[in-house]
């Protein structure tokens, strides 16, 4: 069958050779929002990701093919299985194939949801979570990274200390990216995070559920350092884990800025 564009005579103008002998390391297309289909705590879960797909571009050519990124999206978005680290290692080596390129990146970042359960009446609800996944290939290795944004609670143990009663809280996020040596779901990703904070929270609290994280953030107060120290040594012990970064922001209720840590594992 006759290619239109041939048929049509239109120049294929990207393919021609660049004479100012400049590689480009990504080139690529970003803000793309396309469906995804996740496996979150054993059940799929339909979301939407904005997508950034770029490669690299060797100095002899002009430009690269931009449609063909959106095509790769279209064809995952037709496939019903949901998007997993191996699933994602094999689509993003598709991705360099269409784009006749040896390096390049994917990213998506998407929201996921998790059934909580409040600490004493046992009330039910969902609580959304940012979730990012990478996926990376340069000198002919590939990396997969995933990430996670977790809101949790923390409590001043300096506030607790020198006041006569009560303590400044606030809530805090943190955020994990890890190298991935091996599968590792997001709910244990999460639980990474909420494990180790004063208190994690619920979208939906009664309150007998509400005396419960107020005195549990009092009993465990932490400051930014703690937190962010405790998060990396749970991660210190996680073989399925390469390198990593964890970062912890907390939105101070007696400032009008955030205190914020960082610890990363080359």
């Amino acid at each position: 069958m006759t290619n239109l564009t041939d048929a049509l005579h239109i120049p294929d103008t990207q393919s021609e050779r660049d004479e100012r002998h400049l590689p480009i390391q990504r080139v690529g297309v970003k803000g793309v929002r396309y469906p995804l289909r996740l496996r979150v705590a054993g059940a799929v879960q339909p979301t939407s990701a904005e997508w950034t797909l770029d490669v690299a571009l060797p100095a002899e050519r002009k430009g690269t093919h931009m449609s063909r990124f959106v095509a790769w999206l279209d064809a995952l978005a037709a496939d019903d299985a949901a998007l997993d680290a191996a699933t994602l290692r094999a689509r993003h080596a598709e991705m360099l194939q269409r784009l006749h390129a040896d390096e390049g990146c994917v990213e998506a970042a998407f929201a996921f949801y998790l059934r909580k359960r409040a600490p004493v009446s046992g009330l039910a609800s969902l609580l959304d979570y940012q979730g990012r996944w990478i996926a990376e290939t340069r000198a002919c290795s590939t990396t997969i990274w995933a990430e996670v944004a977790v809101p949790v609670k923390s409590l001043c143990p300096c506030s607790k200390e020198i006041s006569d009663y009560g303590a400044h809280n606030q809530r805090s996020l943190v955020t994990i990216r890890v190298e991935l040596l091996q599968p590792v779901e997001w709910h244990e990703l999460v639980r990474f995070a909420e494990e180790e904070a004063s208190s994690e929270i619920w979208p939906m609290l009664k309150r007998a559920d509400e005396k419960w994280v107020t005195e549990r953030a009092y009993e465990n107060p932490k400051f930014v350092e703690d937190l962010v120290r405790d998060v990396a040594l749970r991660l210190n012990r996680e073989p399925r884990v390469g390198r990593y970064a964890v970062e912890v922001e907390n939105f101070e209720s007696i400032h009008n800025h955030s205190a914020w840590a960082r610890i990363e594992r080359a």
